[in-house]
């Protein structure tokens, strides 16, 4: 049982129904995670407009899933990681290669930068180093999917955490976690 209520759409005020309903027309229903947030419209507005706008940005659908999956094991958020592993998959990622995100893996060179890149981050709690950077120039990315990719993981961070913290009843098909929490 989430340790928040889950805002129901209908019950829902002001900014927080709008910013639902767009949810809601976007998935075709209103995934709990974001019921948990609305809360606080100005955290839905933050969480819903982060989602938008780096979905608009330069870092494939497909890697972006693969990013929120490895952060999402890592953090052992079980509602990230059955959401953007369902999102991957919608995305055409195989369920092969997004079993291999999860472990920070992947067969693509510059992917499999970019998840060992993503790991250190977390893991180091941004405190990477400037080789750790040139590692991703030298895979192909530009400035600005560098910035993205840490945006990514910031938005993730900002999910895996309200998710944990509020233990967010899953409402996707369950992925089990590879690593240990």
């Amino acid at each position: 049982m989430s340790r928040v209520p889950l805002v129901n759409e209908a019950a829902a005020a002001g900014e927080a129904k709008a910013l639902l309903a767009n949810i809601h027309g976007t998935f075709g229903a209103t995934p709990n995670m974001f019921r948990a947030v609305a809360n606080s419209p100005a955290a839905l507005k933050s969480m819903w407009g982060s989602f938008g706008a780096l979905g608009g940005g330069t870092i494939p659908a497909q890697l972006g899933e693969q990013i929120a999956v490895a952060v999402a094991d890592r953090n052992a958020c079980h509602y990230c990681l059955a959401a953007h592993t369902a999102l991957g998959r919608k995305a055409g990622v195989s369920a092969a290669d997004m079993a291999a995100a999860q472990a920070g893996e992947s067969s693509d060179p510059q992917t499999a930068a970019a998840l060992r890149f993503v790991l250190k981050l977390v893991d180091a709690r941004g405190q990477v180093g400037a080789a750790d950077v040139d590692a991703l120039r030298s895979a192909g990315f530009d400035d600005a999917q560098i910035v993205e990719i840490v945006a990514h993981v910031a938005l993730n961070l900002f999910t895996n955490y309200v998710n944990v913290a509020f233990d967010v009843p899953v409402d996707f098909p369950s992925v089990k976690l590879r690593a240990a929490a």
